[in-house]
Formats: structure tokens, sequence, C-alpha cells
């Protein structure tokens, strides 16, 4: 098969460089974007008076008869053409004849690719954005639910001081709203049109490249047109953001994944969202949490893997960034996988309240407002009072019980200035709800936090 750029070759070339140099069997997913970038670029050319209004027509019923052949599974896609961009220019010329050959006026691949690709970028940061808005809408319906549930905060995976489960499914609203800030200001960041600026320095015939912008939906064209071919941190931005997001699923991930099992029991997760196992007929399996942690390295991977590509190469366009895509690709489709599953996994699952208090049982969660009291009611420096709080704990461990269960008596054997009114400092309410300060874990306060997230999300509607 003759290629469209063949002229200065006197030979054909070997079939094993086709399937080496071809990107058709991954950059078909463009094909969208590909015939949606061509129709503008043509409209502005008829208008410019470089094609007529005619050419200009059968161009783009050329190009919407491809997309419906593509979207019927009737286009045949062959490894000889490359690209998709040369698959839907070979296939416009056979369709529509000469006026097919003059769509590449005025542009290269190197621009068509640019364009492409961050029409694709671009509209998943929007489509990711939105999966994670119902991820949050999820998470800040059941947080309302349990702004009183007890649950063991946690440092170093040890037990530290009562919190309620609500504020702890916040701390993640709060980490996936930032993931959509993220996304959002990729995507104002980069909405710039790449068309126009052809192989590298921009292009004789006389365009109107504001026109093209506006009509694909780019809010401004690019300046320089020697960084624009060459420009893919609009790939690395979503691969960043995606890892980031990864990050914070996985996280979330391993806390279900110890919450589910037996030692735990805060929460199940449903029948729906587990697996079992091929021998053990007892085991219920967090294969959906399991999986999410897994999937977070394989996204970082792409991020490294596009950086590494990038990092030593000259201006303007080179083949090694035909490697820009699969990446991204994968990512996006891992990511839009990952935040739905997410969602229904912790949708359907049972949360166990009781399990959670008893938990806050163990580990003497309200040391710290010993510690507090002693400042406040016995006027003791606090490194003197975090020394006999300390000192209550060994005696707490000695009797076998926790600390919010020692009577008065008890505590004041450890040190006699500590008096009746110790014990409302003792409760794991009390001290859960004493957390008043902006930001703290108090049912008041979480409400509030409730109250500003969802007022957030209102704002975007």
């Amino acid at each position: 098969m003759s290629k469209l750029w063949s002229g200065r070759f006197a030979k054909s070339g070997a079939k094993l460089l086709d399937e080496f140099n071809a990107s058709l069997p991954f950059d078909q997913k463009l094909y969208e974007e590909d015939i949606k970038g061509s129709i503008a670029h043509s409209a502005m050319l008829a208008k410019q008076g470089i094609l007529t209004q005619d050419e200009a027509d059968a161009i783009a019923k050329g190009l919407l008869d491809i997309k419906g052949e593509i979207e019927a599974g009737s286009f045949v896609f062959d490894i000889a053409h490359e690209d998709i961009h040369m698959a839907v220019e070979t296939r416009l010329i056979e369709l529509i004849g000469d006026a097919g050959k003059r769509l590449h006026t005025a542009r290269s691949r190197n621009d068509q690719v640019a364009v492409d690709f961050r029409q694709y970028v671009q509209k998943h940061n929007r489509i990711l954005v939105d999966c994670l808005e119902s991820l949050m809408d999820v998470l800040l319906k059941i947080s309302k639910e349990h702004t009183t549930t007890l649950l063991p905060g946690m440092t170093h995976l040890q037990h530290a001081q009562p919190i309620n489960f609500a504020f702890h499914l916040l701390a993640y609203v709060a980490m996936f709203k930032r993931d959509i800030e993220r996304f959002e200001s990729s995507y104002t960041r980069h909405n710039v049109l790449p068309l126009g600026c052809a192989a590298l320095a921009g292009t004789p015939h006389n365009i109107d490249r504001e026109m093209v912008a506006h009509a694909l939906g780019f809010d401004s064209v690019s300046v320089n047109c020697l960084d624009t071919v060459s420009d893919r941190d609009f790939a690395l931005e979503i691969l960043f953001n995606i890892s980031t997001l990864m990050m914070h699923i996985s996280r979330f991930a391993e806390e279900l994944i110890l919450w589910s099992s037996y030692e735990f029991k805060f929460v199940t997760l449903s029948d729906e969202y587990s697996t079992g196992s091929s021998i053990m007929p007892q085991k219920k399996n967090p294969d959906v949490p399991e999986l999410l942690r897994g999937k977070t390295g394989r996204v970082n991977g792409n991020l490294i893997g596009l950086l590494t590509v990038l990092k030593g190469l000259p201006l303007a366009y080179n083949k090694d960034m035909q490697e820009d895509k699969e990446g991204v690709f994968d990512s996006v489709e891992t990511a839009f996988m990952s935040i739905n599953i997410l969602k229904e996994a912790v949708r359907t699952m049972s949360i166990n309240g009781e399990k959670m208090r008893q938990a806050c049982e163990v580990g003497h969660l309200s040391a710290t407002d010993l510690a507090d009291y002693l400042v406040q009611k016995c006027n003791i420096p606090f490194r003197e009072a975090h020394f006999i709080t300390g000192r209550a704990v060994a005696h707490a461990e000695h009797l076998n019980v926790d600390l919010s269960h020692l009577s008065v008596e008890e505590l004041q054997k450890v040190d006699a200035r500590i008096g009746e009114d110790v014990l409302p400092y003792l409760s794991l309410e009390n001290s859960m709800n004493a957390r008043t300060s902006q930001g703290g874990t108090a049912t008041a306060s979480t409400c509030k936090q409730i109250e500003l997230f969802e007022a957030w999300m209102h704002a975007r509607k």
C-alpha cells in the first residue's frame, strides 16, 4: 500500500517497520477527536478561502460517514495506515476523491495529534471530576448518618483518640475535593488549541486559529508553535493527577481491608463486591480494595514512563512521543473504573458501629483528656501531667482495664490531686465532643464540615 507521504521514497517500507512504527492499534481511540478536529479545520479553511465551501461540505459529510463506519464496526483498520490520522484521511479520499486530499492543507500530523490527544485528555479531566463528585456524594451521605458513631482514631496504626466515623470519612472527602481541584486546574491551564502550528513553525497559509479554537471548545490558541507540537505537559498532568487520586484511593482501600478483617470487623463488604477462595469455603476476600491498592502501582508506572520518554527530547516533535498515549489511556480507564467500583463498594457495605465503639474501649483513648484535666483543673504543668497520665495508663493495664473504666479511687492512687470531677473527662463521648476547634472531630464540628463540603458541591451545580 502506498503511504500518503511516500513520494520521496523509492522503496516500500518493510512489513516489520509497519508493525514497529504503527500506533493505529491504540490511537484509534482518538477517532472521534480526530474527526471533530478535521471538520473544524476544513470549515476554517473554507471560511478563509483556502477550500471551497463545497469541498468543506464534502469533507464534513465524508468524515461523519467514516465516524458512522467506525462506530458500526465496519471500518477496516489497516496497520499499514500507521495511525488514526492516516487511516481516516485515506478512507476520506476513497469516499470523496480530491477534496479529501486538500484537508491536510495548513496542518501537520504534529499539530493534528496534539489537538486530538489534548481533546481526549481535556474530556477525561471532566469525566473523572464527575465520577469523583458522585463518590463524594456517597461519602457525605454515609457521613451524615455517623456523626456520633465512635471510632478509634489512630496514629502509627495504634489507638490514639476517640473520633467519630463521619470525621474519618470526611478526611477522604477532603482528599477527593483536592483531586477535583487538580483536574480542574489542569483543564483550565491546558485548554489551549495546538492546531495551526503545523510541523513546528506555523504555516504561510492565511488561517484563523481563533475560529478553530472556538469550534473545538478551547479558550485560546497556543503562543509558540515550537513548544506546542512538543508539549505533553497536559498528558503528564493528568497522569500525575490520577496517580495522586489513586494514592488516596489506595489509602482508603487499605483501611477497608483492615476494617473488614475479623480482627476489626468495623465494616462488612457486600457479597456483590467480594470474592471467595478456590480452596477455603469460609473465605470472603476484599478483592475490590486489594485491586484498587494494586492498580496504584500501575498508574504510577505510567507517569514515570512518560516522564522518562520526554526527559531528553530535543525540540520539536520526535517519534518517541508516540509512546505518550498508551499510558494515558490505561491510567484514565483505570481511574474511571476504580472510582466507580469504590463508590459502589462503600455504598453497599455494612457499618458495625458497636464494634467500633468496643474498639474505642481498648488503648486508653481518653489519656490526653486526663492530661488536659490535670492542666486545667489541677494547674499542673503539661509535662508533669503527661507523666502522671502515663502512670495512670500503666495502673489501668496492671488492672487489665481501660483508662476510661478506672474509678476515682484508683486514679487517686496515682495522684491524690485528682478529684471527683475527673470522670466526665474520661468519657469517650465527651472526649470526642471536646474537640470543638475548627476542623476537629466533635459532632458539631463534623456536621459543620459536612455543611461546608455540601455547600462547595452545591455551588458547582
